[in-house]
């Protein structure tokens, strides 16, 4: 059928750029091919251990490090928004990497601009809050003030209100997911793995990856860690790689 042929076209020549642009970019490999999302998202469960105490029987947003799934695959995910690497934006969609955005005001608002032109590539931008607090530590005027307003900020400039919040440190209580509903929130994605220009850090006891995992990282440069986002993503995906994983688009499957 023309129509497979077609298909089987658009991928080779996906697959051609992709090895163009490693190399271009110096990765050790080149990344592996997410499969196609699911027609229908997963149901997912507040990872045990994560729940509210007193909180049964409420519907509050999940709260998890790992999203059901069999696929290899796992999820790439940046917070903060103080670097603003263009060549990161050049690296990621010449490569083909989805990743998600948890950006907080405080640390984008000297420039809307570079987070519009991630946006446009496909990027979708989520909410950590309007200054980066410890949430358990403020009033509930205070949490919908910080989770609120960062909703209305982020539907304002960028004209899409966030699904997803991540708390500041992976810190919550009951009031943060209550507010976090009440704006808007459905899903509150922590991590399993958080991502460093040269090494990994682990939350699982085996000190490996998952399908379905999601990865934290941090929109940081050489002033914080000698390195460049584009080092960064180098290190990331050689893990990823090596391992056996592609990354895919948290937003498909949460």
């Amino acid at each position: 059928a023309p129509e497979a042929d077609t298909r089987a076209e658009e991928a080779k020549r996906r697959q051609a750029a992709r090895v163009a642009a490693a190399k271009k970019w110096g990765l050790a490999k080149v990344p592996l091919a997410a499969p196609a999302p699911p027609a229908k998202k997963p149901l997912i469960p507040t990872r045990e251990g994560f729940e509210i105490d007193g909180a049964e029987g409420e519907d509050l947003p999940p709260v998890f490090t790992t999203v059901p799934t069999t696929e290899r695959i796992v999820f790439l995910t940046m917070d903060d928004g103080s670097e603003k690497d263009p060549e990161l934006l050049r690296m990621m969609t010449e490569l083909n990497i989805p990743y998600s955005a948890f950006l907080s005001d405080y640390e984008v608002n000297d420039d809307y601009g570079y987070f519009e032109e991630m946006q446009k590539r496909g990027v979708t931008l989520n909410n950590h809050t309007l200054n980066h607090p410890y949430l358990p530590g403020l009033s509930k005027a205070e949490q919908r003030e910080e989770i609120c307003g960062e909703q209305d900020k982020i539907e304002k400039r960028f004209g899409k209100r966030p699904a997803l919040l991540r708390p500041p440190y992976g810190n919550y209580n009951g009031d943060t997911l209550r507010i976090a509903k009440s704006c808007g929130i459905k899903a509150v994605p922590l991590w399993a793995a958080e991502a460093f220009p040269d090494h990994m850090e682990w939350r699982e006891w085996d000190q490996d990856l998952h399908p379905g995992d999601i990865i934290l990282t941090h929109f940081r440069g050489q002033s914080d860690w000698d390195a460049s986002m584009t080092d960064l993503v180098r290190n990331v995906m050689k893990t990823v790689t090596d391992k056996g994983y592609a990354v895919a688009r948290l937003e498909d499957y949460v």
